[in-house]
């Protein structure tokens, strides 16, 4: 008798598109691996609404559900509707109280209101806003990742991370964060898996842990 197929969706990160994710690889006799994409949010749009519009893009049920950076904020939003087998945070934060001090300003101030994004659709500046400081000498690398650099993308997209509400981190997800993550540096503590030398972007650069090890985690029993 065949043993049933796990789906798993990736949701990739901010501006990010899926071939993040083209290293990612399961056994093909357990799973089944699908990409999500960033749609375009409609105007005045929650982040909310657009969770559950997100999921309508889900064609199986007792799904395992990844997510990356604001990804990872997103399918959080998504797990609160639907259920799940198995949910994953990477390289994100488990609740508002960890994102980095400068966005907690502008969520004070709402600075965030008045950044230039027009400007990012320079990919040289979105690649470096995408993934950290750390990477400008690989911004020719990472350029194929970031292909969503409409301004009224972004502008919602950073006001949804800077407004992100969620007070207590998800009991059920699982989070894995780099202990050299510029972009959400707080997010080690806790009930989080860390992974040594993991940054911002280790679902690129460390994805051998991750063939590795996601089987056995999806597998485990909670």
């Amino acid at each position: 008798m065949q043993e049933e197929i796990i789906h798993v969706y990736l949701m990739p990160g901010m501006a990010a598109n899926p071939t993040i994710f083209e290293y990612i690889e399961l056994p093909k006799d357990q799973f089944e691996i699908h990409w999500l994409e960033w749609m375009m949010p409609l105007k005045g749009e929650s982040l909310e609404l657009y969770a559950k519009r997100m999921i309508n893009k889900i064609e199986h049920d007792n799904i395992v559900l990844l997510g990356v950076s604001f990804g990872g904020i997103l399918v959080q939003e998504m797990s609160k509707y639907m259920s799940l087998r198995k949910l994953f945070v990477v390289s994100s934060v488990k609740s508002k109280h960890e994102l980095p001090k400068r966005m907690k300003v502008m969520r004070y101030t709402k600075a965030y209101k008045l950044l230039p994004t027009a400007l990012v659709a320079n990919i040289d500046i979105l690649a470096k806003y995408a993934f950290g400081d750390t990477i400008t000498k690989r911004i020719e690398l990472y350029k194929k990742y970031l292909s969503v650099s409409d301004k009224d993308y972004l502008d919602w997209s950073i006001e949804n991370v800077i407004e992100w509400d969620q007070d207590q981190p998800n009991e059920d997800a699982i989070y894995i964060h780099g202990d050299k993550d510029v972009v959400f540096p707080n997010s080690c503590k806790g009930n989080c898996i860390v992974i040594k030398g993991g940054t911002h972007i280790m679902v690129i650069n460390k994805y051998k842990w991750f063939n590795e090890n996601l089987p056995k985690l999806i597998l485990a029993h909670v």
